[in-house]
């Protein structure tokens, strides 16, 4: 039988540095187009992110399951930072069905993905799902899926013992805090993806990372490569650094974590 593929494994650090929601209101230098978006990506390479989840935006600054926006992103990263793995996103934002959603990554091809489970895969729909992750493996996309809750993980796991995600190994984004009030993660939250991990995860190869919300982003990063996770961090998911100032741009994000996770001895100093 031949193997399935395998994707790259996840780095330590990928950068989200524009998310689907906020904008330059929120943060001035909050990346809307792909110039400020390539720019901020190299940033964050040189501070230490090995990777780019990367959101597209319209003239309005809208966010977008946009192919040939996605084109350009991609074309101008390999260009840019050619080390840098690049993720692109099918966020639905309410507006965008598992169809839509599946029918950019059939249109971009990219070496990577990040799909949020529930919103690829609604019940009901499972077989049409099987026939996108069935693609995926065949065009060597990396699929990473975000879950929101323990009971999304139980799901995952549930669908792969069905077959519906024919991988030999997955990639999972564990969201914490994602329903918290103020939406403000605690390092906490992310006991219950422990628990389930523990409880169903035996058998499954699994590369899995964190993003967390608010004023305490960076400890529940480092809480998470500390129980041996890796990280996903920027202004998608928090503004601030652990003095609780808020951060100059992406870049002093990255920087703030390795600094942190080089003084708990989880990075080479």
């Amino acid at each position: 039988m031949t193997p399935l593929f395998t994707p790259p494994p996840l780095p330590l650090i990928m950068v989200a540095p524009n998310g689907a929601r906020r904008t330059k209101s929120d943060h001035p230098c909050l990346p809307m187009t792909v110039a400020e978006t390539v720019a901020a990506a190299k940033a964050c390479f040189n501070a230490g992110a090995g990777a780019l989840h990367a959101h597209v935006r319209d003239v309005s600054g809208a966010h977008v399951l946009d192919a040939g926006l996605y084109r350009e992103l991609l074309s101008e990263m390999r260009v840019a930072v050619p080390q840098m793995q690049v993720q692109i996103t099918t966020e639905a934002v309410g507006k965008y069905t598992p169809e839509q959603q599946r029918e950019l990554v059939y249109k971009v091809k990219p070496a990577a993905v990040s799909v949020a489970l529930r919103e690829m895969v609604p019940e009901g729909e499972e077989d049409q799902a099987k026939a996108f992750y069935n693609w995926a493996v065949g065009k060597a996309c990396a699929v990473q899926h975000i879950v929101y809750s323990a009971d999304d993980l139980d799901r995952f796991f549930n669908l792969v013992a069905a077959g519906t995600l024919a991988r030999e190994s997955h990639q999972l984004l564990f969201v914490l805090g994602r329903y918290a009030a103020g939406q403000e993660s605690a390092p906490e939250d992310l006991v219950p993806f422990l628990d389930k991990l523990a409880e169903r995860g035996s058998g499954v190869s699994l590369d899995w990372a964190v993003c967390a919300f608010g004023h305490r982003e960076t400890e529940c990063l480092v809480e998470a490569v500390r129980r041996g996770g890796k990280t996903r961090i920027g202004f998608e998911n928090g503004l601030w650094n652990r003095t609780g100032d808020r951060a100059k741009d992406n870049a002093d994000r990255v920087n703030d974590l390795v600094s942190a996770l080089k003084e708990h001895s989880l990075m080479p100093a």
